[in-house]
């Protein structure tokens, strides 16, 4: 049994919390977060310890990994407190706002011979892990073109702008990751343009985007192109399309159900998309955890690692510059 202490009892700490849980092969030992009437019923809900110290978390003996999802500016300190006692950790992205703390951190893990994977829980949405073992059994050929549309069904509150890092870096850094990941080769070029389309009047206190167009290019000619907003008035939507030399793989959105309604009055009406990341991405959570523990158990590699954090982040970074300068970034 692998024992998991859950850094943050905020929304990601509870969905961490109970597939940790739930896990057969893990036991949930502690959920610290500095509020103790946050970490409190959470751990109370699955029968663990409420420590309001993370640091004390790490350190104890029945603790084999943890989960960090607690603000961003505190992932290095924890993740490198856990590394240095030999723990294993699943960490939210991204490591750092910072590139170059981020990269340091990174190369500390490597240094040390740790064990971290990056939560770029997408990767284990079953329809998109479908989709690359699509790509890995040649069903379409060699990969030529990726396109990612993720928009949110709403702005995020005002307070969540103000730490999030902005667009790039909090929600296209998912599908930059995404994208690394389809193409099956790193992007050497990054082409973005952004607006304020949505609200003008919050992004703009913060030098921040709401819709944002990115196109990236590997070194072998191989494209992907990201499409993001802040607001899509009619749900969270979230859709790929890989097309090869041989065929395309698409996947589109999730609903409750895939009932469709058809009348004198309208033809193949369906229910509203899923609402939010929370519900979309219920069994990529779950798998991911799942996939964490196994790798942990088993002694594999996990399937993520540091190095990704920091090459998402280094092409959000990239994008970020492309807006910028209006020009395209070499990466």
């Amino acid at each position: 049994m692998i024992g998991i202490a859950v850094l943050g009892a905020g929304r990601i700490g509870k969905i961490h919390a109970v597939n940790a849980a739930t896990n057969p092969d893990a036991r949930l030992i502690a959920v610290a977060d500095p509020f103790a009437e946050a970490c409190g019923p959470l751990a109370a809900q699955h029968g663990a310890e409420a420590m309001t110290d993370p640091m004390a978390a790490i350190a104890r003996d029945d603790v084999d990994a943890v989960v960090i999802g607690t603000p961003t500016d505190t992932h290095i300190g924890l993740l490198t407190r856990a590394v240095e006692l030999g723990k294993a950790v699943l960490c939210e992205k991204p490591i750092d706002l910072d590139i170059g703390k981020s990269a340091e951190a990174a190369a500390k893990v490597e240094a040390l011979k740790g064990r971290v994977m990056l939560a770029f829980n997408r990767r284990f949405d079953p329809t998109f892990a479908e989709v690359r073992r699509a790509i890995d059994a040649g069903k379409i050929g060699a990969v030529r073109q990726v396109v990612i549309s993720s928009r949110d069904p709403g702005m995020p509150p005002e307070g969540y702008v103000k730490s999030s890092g902005g667009l790039f870096r909090d929600m296209t850094i998912h599908d930059l990751d995404m994208a690394r990941w389809l193409l099956g080769e790193e992007p050497v070029s990054v082409t973005a343009m952004a607006s304020r389309v949505v609200d003008p009047a919050l992004v703009e206190r913060y030098d921040d985007y709401d819709t944002a167009m990115v196109i990236l290019q590997t070194a072998s000619g191989k494209q992907a192109h990201i499409n993001n907003c802040r607001e899509a008035v009619y749900g969270y939507d979230q859709r790929i399309e890989v097309l090869g030399e041989t065929g395309m793989l698409s996947h589109d959105n999730l609903r409750p159900t895939t009932m469709r309604l058809t009348t004198a009055y309208m033809t193949d009406a369906q229910q509203p998309l899923l609402n939010f990341f929370l519900e979309r991405y219920t069994a990529a959570y779950r798998a991911e955890m799942d996939a964490f523990v196994a790798a942990l158990a088993g002694g594999t590699p996990l399937p993520t690692t540091a190095a990704d954090g920091v090459q998402a982040l280094r092409l959000a970074e990239a994008a970020l510059e492309s807006v910028r300068s209006g020009k395209t970034v070499s990466v």
